[in-house]
């Protein structure tokens, strides 16, 4: 880590108050002019020298390697959600489209070390359990991106407990907290996607710190630096994992209190210098950020350009830019009195009808139309069958027999020779929509009721009807009801089929339909001639990426059904349940996501005091009683302020979620409150911190510094913290590193918590007195 500018020669201040303002050069620090080191035990003078502070971090990066990658290789299984992020790197390396709910910058990380390590995308990760060694998978070069990222993380919490004034031994204890964590090793291991995104988020917070430790150096060189850095790790945190829109929100709070700060006209700063500030910012954490996010899936579209299983999810238009897609291989126009097949595009049936007739009364009392019953069919069939029908005189032949956007048509029901309708009378299942049926085709008695406005979506007016790209709403002419259907199905005088009605939304999004097949045409290619090979169209990349971001945000909120191993977020923080990540039965191994309760029960314990001294604090004040120093209250408000924010940003908003949450969605607020309770450590040790730890500008209201000096007692607290937390990971390591196998006995005792949903656990026997 880079240290602050060093003074050139000591200077003497005996003229100059440790209030007033100090002329001095670019290289001076405010703690080479005011502050007595010697001052200090010698144990802390030696803890806090570059080489001791650098063996440190040397020893805790190296363990850290040596936890995240002993026995890396084991399992040789597809572990976890490694079927989805596994099988995401495979498809950048055969270049086929998917679809994810999160941002692509870890998971193209993924198949770069993937082709990095020779692996050539065959093998699919189709299920929990597949063997890797069996398929010739090249999995460990794969799992050791997430290693790596892991391991770097420690020197990273490290680093941010230095840079923000702590002493070595207390930026110790928060990296420790990570370095021995259960959970966060056993995410670490595995082709997933919480270590890149902690450890950006981790450089983050780093980079935010030395920022805002340059701010007497605004504009330089180094001050961009910091600046830029920040936004750029930033982007890398929102493009790992969607999650990390967190940490954009957790800059964003910070910053808006920084320039709130800087508007107060009490310090002398002009609005021209306020702007200044705001637009730097704005530069450096919102546009430089947003377009290396962008960058990520202007590279995701790049790769993936054939067809691939993400192609549903995506518009017709997007799908047609895909090599291969069969909505770009096999679409074609549609011409009048073409028959054709339509299918509902959410539910997939068949628009259909047969001879049956809607009953005359239903079982809630209300009578029908007794028509022709129109329903959707789940399987090929003649009654699938539907001609189009012009409502306008048409050419011989040519162009002008195409159907486009907006034409108003008929649809023949060609086995019954009826013609589609709706009309103003209830639906058999939601009295609130309009039934649709047929009418005889020579009756013209109902015309209007016929007619339905092509609705293509996204089209424009003179864009030809196509099969299977495009998507279409039919909308009646006289009701201005949408053709729609719902998955609940009708009685058995329907024959359980499912029911069509008229959605009273013309605009409704799932009335959207398309055309399968085209039974016959008239057109003179027909249907036989031989598939002349098509170009991929092309749309603009902004509008791929509006479309992708908003599915992704409406498929991130629908993970809404239940799974045997979600968790609410209330009872992350205390370890409550974890995660079954893989079992193996013969061997009775596993791998189960859980934590180290020493590490995290501190945690919330230090969440806890640090509250606690907060409030009382600012009870004493009120009454005029000062009883932290004010070195320590700046330190607690700023420092471990910040890092209350980062913790509550990260965990407070899952409260609001409806979808599914896991215990994994806590590990960035963890990674927080193991810096906050650093804070709080070194507070209950020490009345005396590392203060001030901003670099000093040519112009600083100077402040009497001092160091932190925690003597004998802190080593001994950490070390003894330390041994207990080792010995804690330790046990837990069979449920981490899913070997070796456990007994039934032996798997008990390893449950803490009763809570806790252990495989192969033996049944506890009560006995009969």
């Amino acid at each position: 880590m880079a240290s602050p500018p060093k003074p050139r020669q000591r200077r003497q201040v005996a003229s100059t108050s440790a209030t007033g303002n100090y002329d001095q050069d670019d290289d001076d620090h405010v703690h080479a002019i005011y502050q007595n080191p010697n001052s200090r035990s010698a144990f802390e003078r030696v803890l806090d020298t570059p080489q001791a502070s650098a063996a440190i971090v040397g020893v805790l990066t190296a363990i850290a390697f040596a936890l995240r990658f002993y026995k890396i290789n084991q399992p040789d299984q597809v572990v976890f959600d490694e079927v989805h992020f596994g099988k995401f790197a495979s498809f950048y390396i055969t270049r086929e489209y998917y679809f994810d709910v999160h941002p692509p910058f870890a998971k193209l990380l993924f198949g770069l070390a993937g082709w990095f390590v020779g692996f050539d995308g065959h093998f699919k990760f189709e299920e929990i359990g597949n063997n890797y060694t069996d398929s010739h998978v090249p999995y460990v070069g794969m799992r050791a991106l997430p290693a790596i990222l892991g391991s770097l993380t420690i020197p990273v919490v490290y680093a941010i407990m230095k840079e923000t004034g702590y002493s070595t031994i207390i930026a110790a204890f928060s990296a420790c907290i990570i370095l021995f964590d259960n959970a966060h090793i056993a995410q670490s291991r595995l082709i997933l996607l919480d270590a890149t995104l902690i450890f950006f988020m981790s450089l983050t917070i780093y980079s935010y710190v030395r920022f805002r430790k340059l701010r007497y150096w605004e504009f330089t060189v180094e001050w961009w630096s910091w600046l830029i850095a920040t936004g750029f790790f930033m982007a890398c945190t929102w493009g790992a994992k969607v999650n990390g829109i967190l940490t954009v929100a957790t800059i964003g709070i910070a910053v808006l209190v920084d320039l709130w700060d800087i508007l107060d006209h009490k310090k002398g700063f002009t609005m021209e210098h306020f702007w200044k500030h705001f637009m730097a910012r704005a530069v450096g954490l919102i546009a430089i950020p947003f377009i290396i996010y962008l960058s990520f899936f202007y590279v995701h579209f790049a790769v993936l350009t054939h067809s691939g299983t993400g192609d549903s999810f995506m518009s017709p238009a997007f799908q047609e830019t895909l090599i291969g897609n069969e909505l770009l291989m096999n679409s074609q126009e549609l011409r009048y009195y073409d028959v054709v097949t339509m299918k509902h595009k959410d539910t997939k049936v068949y628009l259909h009808s047969h001879p049956d007739h809607y009953p005359l009364q239903y079982d809630d009392g209300r009578i029908s139309s007794q028509g022709q019953q129109v329903t959707g069919y789940g399987h090929d069939d003649i009654n699938n069958h539907w001609q189009i029908i012009p409502t306008k005189a048409l050419p011989e032949a040519g162009r002008g027999r195409v159907v486009h956007h907006e034409d108003v048509i008929q649809l023949l029901h060609v086995n019954t020779q009826t013609l589609l309708l709706t009309h103003d009378v209830a639906s058999p299942l939601m009295p609130t929509n309009q039934e649709f049926t047929t009418w005889p085709k020579d009756d013209h008695s109902r015309h209007n009721d016929t007619l339905f406005y092509l609705n293509i979506i996204d089209a424009d007016s003179e864009d030809p009807w196509k099969s299977k790209s495009s998507h279409f709403r039919l909308v009646h002419g006289t009701t201005r009801v949408s053709m729609w259907t719902h998955s609940k199905q009708l009685p058995e005088w329907a024959f359980k089929q499912q029911e069509i009605n008229g959605n009273k939304n013309p605009t409704e999004k799932s009335a959207t339909w398309f055309v399968d097949q085209v039974i016959s045409t008239e057109s003179p290619e027909g249907l036989s001639g031989e598939q002349v090979p098509k170009e991929p169209k092309k749309i603009s990349f902004f509008k791929k990426f509006a479309e992708l971001q908003l599915l992704m945000l409406q498929h991130n909120a629908g993970l809404t059904s239940s799974h045997p191993y979600a968790s609410g977020p209330i009872n992350w923080p205390f370890l409550i349940s974890g995660i079954s990540f893989w079992t193996e039965n013969d061997a009775q191994k596993q791998i189960y996501l859980i934590g180290n309760i020493v590490g995290w029960w501190t945690c919330v314990i230090a969440l806890s005091i640090y509250v606690g001294i907060m409030g009382a604090d600012l009870l004493a004040r009120r009454r005029g009683i000062e009883p932290i120093p004010e070195a320590a209250r700046g330190r607690l408000w700023n420092s471990a302020g910040f890092f209350l924010l980062i913790w509550a940003v990260h965990y407070l908003p899952f409260f609001l979620m409806s979808r599914q949450l896991f215990i994994h969605h806590y590990l960035p607020s963890h990674l927080a409150s193991a810096l906050l309770a650093g804070s709080v450590l070194s507070f209950v040790l020490s009345d005396t911190v590392n203060y001030p730890i901003s670099i000093v500008g040519r112009r600083t209201k100077m402040r009497k510094s001092e160091f932190a000096d925690l003597g004998m007692k802190g080593p001994v607290v950490v070390g003894m913290f330390t041994f207990i937390l080792f010995l804690m990971f330790l046990y837990m390591t069979p449920l981490t590193y899913g070997t070796p196998g456990l007994d039934g006995e032996t798997i008990n005792a390893k449950r803490l918590l009763s809570s806790w949903t252990l495989h192969f656990a033996a049944k506890e026997i009560a006995e009969i007195s």
